[in-house]
């Protein structure tokens, strides 16, 4: 009479991966929201340095506004690569492009808002000033990025949702242009650099994340397999080119000689040492991940730590919009 019917047992055997998925995805997007929230007072803690007001919501939209460029672009690359294999099935997961979009847009919108008033937080609404927007450089490069998202969703309600791209594409070069204002030396260099990381970075997130998504959906291990072994082979390249791309936008900021001190004694060198621990712990996934894919019996196994590859990518994502809120170094001489 207690013992639970073989039907029962399946359903409730079923059903306890999805909970804990479920479980598992709250916590990380928690984690994801405390880092930006309360990882500038953490880096600052000691430097003597200030920060902007509203330093840990800023960062918050700023991780939003990347988490938002990752995934629309992801799945159109990963569509890409899917068109490439022969014989794929025709399976393909619902599309998140529209509901990223929506949020990049509120987070964009957020960032103009604090634009608006010279970089101070908006108490009402009476202080923004939307007009004033049109009279500096960072108040149009914010309006870029806000109609940037707004397009990007409206193209991923058409027919030819691939012309998201063209509007992505605008905002990611807005953020890189706002990253470098005119008074720094040599802008045009850092916003290239910037530009080619944002775009790098943004392809392996949100790839590898979509990939992972349509393999929930295939059935077929050998088409599995092929998608990921495919997707590993470009993401070795993307990643050599944040990590190039990284290392010299580093080097533009805090030079050579005084690196190994900023490290440790500037907020902004503090955050960039934690995103490069993790994204070589990423790096260490992604290799464990490939050499699954090329080794193992089974390919699919290479699932279990491009898993743990994108939970970790998703705090990658968070420290990096606390990155681009903190102060700049100060360039020693």
């Amino acid at each position: 009479m207690t013992r639970p019917t073989a039907e029962v047992a399946a359903g409730g055997s079923a059903r306890h991966p999805g909970t804990w998925r479920a479980v598992a995805v709250l916590v990380l997007a928690a984690v994801a929201a405390l880092v930006p929230l309360l990882g500038p007072s953490a880096a600052l803690r000691g430097t003597g340095e200030a920060a902007a007001p509203g330093v840990g919501g800023i960062a918050l939209l700023r991780g939003v506004l990347f988490a938002a460029l990752c995934v629309p672009a992801g799945e159109l690359f990963v569509d890409r690569l899917v068109r490439r294999l022969p014989d794929a099935p025709p399976e393909r997961p619902t599309g998140w492009a529209v509901f990223a979009a929506a949020a990049g847009f509120v987070a964009a919108l957020g960032l103009a808002s604090v634009v608006s008033t010279g970089n101070l937080v908006p108490r009402s609404l009476a202080d923004i000033d939307v007009g004033g927007l049109y009279r500096s450089r960072d108040g149009m490069l914010a309006l870029v990025e806000v109609n940037a998202f707004l397009l990007a969703g409206l193209c991923a309600r058409t027919r030819r949702p691939a012309t998201q791209m063209w509007p992505l594409a605008a905002g990611a070069v807005a953020e890189a242009l706002r990253a470098h204002p005119a008074p720094e030396h040599s802008p045009l260099l850092g916003s290239a650099l910037t530009l080619v990381h944002l775009t790098c970075a943004t392809l392996w997130v949100g790839g590898l994340l979509h990939a992972l998504r349509v393999l929930r959906r295939w059935r077929d291990r050998r088409a599995g397999a092929a998608l990921l072994g495919l997707y590993a082979r470009v993401a070795a390249v993307l990643l050599a080119a944040i990590t190039a791309t990284g290392v010299w936008s580093a080097l533009r900021r805090m030079p050579a000689g005084t690196v190994l001190d900023q490290l440790t004694t500037t907020a902004y060198g503090r955050t960039l040492l934690a995103k490069v621990i993790l994204v070589a712990a990423v790096a260490v996934l992604a290799l464990w991940a490939r050499y699954r894919v090329r080794r193992a019996a089974d390919p699919l196994t290479a699932y279990v730590p491009a898993r743990a590859e994108v939970a970790v990518l998703g705090v990658v994502v968070a420290v990096s919009g606390v990155l681009t809120a903190l102060p700049l170094p100060i360039r020693w001489t």
